[in-house]
C-alpha cells in the first residue's frame, strides 16, 4: 500500500506541474483526491491492514493528501497571475497611438428649415402647438367643412385605423386648428407642425408621409392682403430678398377664397425641368381665407371676426431652401448627403 500511496503522490505531482489553466487542476483534483478519486480507492483498503499498520499507512496519506492539496494551491495561484499578466500584454494600450476622431451629429436639412420657420414665426408674435398624429376623422375633415364625399376623404387617399372611417392618420395639421378654436381665447396666431400621412406616391416631390408646418391668424378685420403680405415675408425671410411668388385661385373646403402659392423652381429658375416637372414653378402651400362656417363651428361670429390659414410642406421648404432637387434624398439617410448641410 506505502508503494501505492507514493505513487499516486509522484503522479499527482508531476500533474499539477504541467497543467496548463485552473480548469485542469480541478479535473486533477477531482481525479485524485474526489470521493471516487485514486487517494480514496487506496484508502478503502485500510480494513486490510493491522492495527499497527492503519496508523502508519493514514499518516502517510494525510500527509499526500497535503501535499496535492499544497501543490495544486501553489500552481493555481501560478496559472492565474500568468493568465493575468497575458491579458494585460494582449489589452495594453498604446497612449502615443493616435485616438479615433468622434464624429459630432448636427441637425437634419429638414428640421433647420423648420426651426427657421418657427423663429420666423415666433418673431411675429405666433404661437407653436403640437398635436396627435392619430386622429379623428371629426376634426381632421368635418370640422374642416370637408363633408362625407369630399375626395380627400376617400379610402384611396388616407390611412384610417377602422372600418368606420372615424379614427385616421391625419393628413393634414389643420385638426389642430380646430383645437385652437376649441380651447385659445382670441385673437388667435397659431402654427402647428408634425408628420402627417396621405396615400401618395413616392417621386421627386412626394411621399406618403412627410412634414407639414399649418398656420392659422384669426382677428379683427383680417383680409387676403395681410396673408399675402406674411406669406411673402416668410419666403423672403426663408430663401432670400427678391425670391419670385405667384397666387393662383384654389379651392379648398376649410377656406373661401382659397390659393395655392408657388415659388420659382430653384433647380432651373423657372424655365422647366424634371424637379418642378417642366413648369418653371414648384407648389409650396395651400392658403386661404378660413371660411365662415368653419368659424362657426366653434363658436366664432364670423361676422365680427375673419382668418386666414394656411399648410406648408415642410420637406419642399427645405428642398427650396438648400437647392436639393429630390424629395426622396430627405428620407434615404445617405450620410455623404446629409454632412452637406
Amino acid at each position: 500500500m506505502k508503494e501505492q500511496l507514493e505513487s499516486i503522490r509522484r503522479q499527482a505531482l508531476d500533474a499539477v506541474a504541467a497543467a496548463a489553466d485552473p480548469a485542469q487542476l480541478e479535473e486533477l483534483r477531482v481525479r485524485f483526491l474526489g470521493k471516487k478519486g485514486e487517494l480514496t480507492a487506496v484508502l478503502k483498503q485500510m480494513g486490510k491492514l493491522s492495527a499497527e499498520e492503519r496508523p502508519v499507512m493514514g499518516q502517510i496519506a494525510n500527509d499526500i493528501r497535503a501535499a496535492i492539496e499544497s501543490a495544486m494551491e501553489t500552481a493555481k495561484k501560478e496559472l492565474v497571475a500568468k493568465a493575468l499578466e497575458q491579458r494585460l500584454l494582449d489589452e495594453a494600450l498604446d497612449v502615443t497611438v493616435p485616438g479615433k476622431e468622434a464624429k459630432i451629429g448636427h441637425r437634419h436639412p429638414m428640421y433647420i428649415a423648420l426651426d427657421e420657420i418657427k423663429e420666423i414665426f415666433i418673431g411675429m408674435g405666433f404661437t407653436v402647438l403640437d398635436g396627435p398624429e392619430v386622429e379623428l376623422a371629426e376634426l381632421n375633415f368635418d370640422r374642416l367643412n370637408a363633408e362625407e364625399g369630399h375626395p380627400s376623404r376617400d379610402w384611396s387617399d388616407t390611412f384610417y385605423f377602422d372600418t368606420d372611417s372615424r379614427v385616421m392618420l391625419r393628413s393634414q395639421t389643420s385638426p389642430m386648428q380646430v383645437r385652437a378654436m376649441d380651447t385659445m381665447e382670441l385673437p388667435i396666431r397659431i402654427i402647428a407642425p408634425g408628420r402627417v400621412y396621405r396615400k401618395d406616391e413616392v417621386d421627386a416631390t412626394h411621399s406618403p408621409m412627410f412634414h407639414q408646418v399649418e398656420g392659422m391668424v384669426i382677428d379683427k378685420n383680417v383680409t387676403m392682403a395681410d396673408l399675402k403680405g406674411t406669406l411673402n415675408t416668410v419666403v423672403e425671410q426663408l430663401y432670400g430678398k427678391g425670391t419670385k411668388t405667384r397666387f393662383r385661385p384654389h379651392h379648398f373646403p376649410f377656406t373661401e377664397p382659397s390659393c395655392e402659392m408657388d415659388v420659382q423652381c430653384h433647380k432651373c429658375g423657372g424655365v422647366g425641368c424634371p424637379t418642378c416637372k417642366g413648369e418653371g414653378w414648384i407648389e409650396l402651400l395651400g392658403a386661404g381665407m378660413i371660411h365662415p362656417r368653419v368659424l362657426e363651428m366653434s363658436g366664432i361670429d364670423p361676422n365680427e371676426y375673419s382668418g386666414w390659414a394656411f399648410g406648408i410642406g415642410l420637406e419642399r421648404t427645405a428642398m427650396r431652401r438648400f437647392k436639393i432637387a429630390d424629395l426622396r434624398l430627405i428620407f434615404e439617410n445617405d450620410v455623404r448627403f446629409l454632412e452637406q448641410f
